[in-house]
């Protein structure tokens, strides 16, 4: 397990930043970073359980561990989604913090993500791209 760490700063609120990484339409946007056509299903409420899909609708299901908003989301992922089956995966800590600071007239955020080794490579060639897509659309 490694912890990751991305940080970009937005020059938009933190309400800003906030409704683009959780408004439906916006989430599409800026995580074709990592997959073209993703979306996710479910309610974001602390405890809750949030799906998030690729086109074919695979992909992986989390626990919300908090929702702070204008200040903090975070997942706990807990296994992959194929053909609409959840497969639960021994991840054991396996988590992604969303943490936004207001830095006075814009927001430091912080993406921090505890990957399991298979899924660094991955993350570090994709996170720095989501961040600038969130970065953009924001800044609109």
């Amino acid at each position: 397990m490694k912890q990751l760490k991305y940080t970009v700063q937005i020059d938009a609120t933190p309400a800003k930043v906030w409704e683009t990484l959780w408004n439906v339409a916006t989430y599409r946007k800026w995580t074709a970073a990592f997959q073209e056509g993703s979306w996710y299903e479910g309610t974001l409420e602390e405890g809750s359980i949030v799906k998030m899909f690729d086109p074919e609708n695979n992909g992986m299901y989390n626990r919300v561990l908090k929702n702070v908003p204008e200040r903090e989301m975070a997942f706990k992922h807990l296994g992959w989604i194929y053909d609409g089956v959840e497969s639960p995966q021994d991840w054991e800590d396996s988590t992604e913090t969303y943490q936004l600071e207001d830095i006075g007239g814009g927001t430091l955020l912080t993406a921090k993500v505890n990957a399991l080794d298979e899924f660094v490579g991955f993350y570090e060639s994709k996170f720095p791209q989501a961040l600038q897509n969130i970065k953009d659309i924001s800044e609109v």
